[in-house]
């Protein structure tokens, strides 16, 4: 009798494991949980922060190495050449061409054999 039980135990475990996974999926879909704190809202306010973060790391290296980057006072005697080249103003480049000039697709490749 008692291997009987155990044989007959084994689908009454299984029957009961699905009852309760369809009566726990019912009830979840007629109460949903509300929304977690953690998602798009906290997403946005980490994101609004790293920024205020990224901002103000900028702006105080900046205050600490803006000096070097200012250009140097004019000497009241340049050199014979004038000043260096490296600090001599350039002209500034003229605009690139576009890829496409016309604007009109690219022709397809050409199909590779192996």
């Amino acid at each position: 009798m008692g291997d009987v039980l155990l044989a007959l135990s084994i689908p009454v475990l299984v029957f009961g494991g699905g009852i309760y996974a369809a009566c726990d999926c019912w009830w979840r879909r007629r109460h949903p949980a509300p929304p977690s704190p953690y998602t798009h809202r906290a997403a946005r306010l980490a994101e609004q922060d790293m920024l205020l973060l990224a901002e103000e790391i900028v702006d105080d290296a900046y205050a600490a190495f803006g000096p070097l980057y200012d250009p140097p006072a004019a000497s009241s005697a340049p050199g014979p050449d004038g000043p260096p080249a490296a600090l001599s103003s350039r002209s500034p480049r003229p605009p690139r061409p576009a890829s496409t000039p016309d604007r009109a697709p690219s022709p397809p490749a050409a199909v590779r054999k192996p």
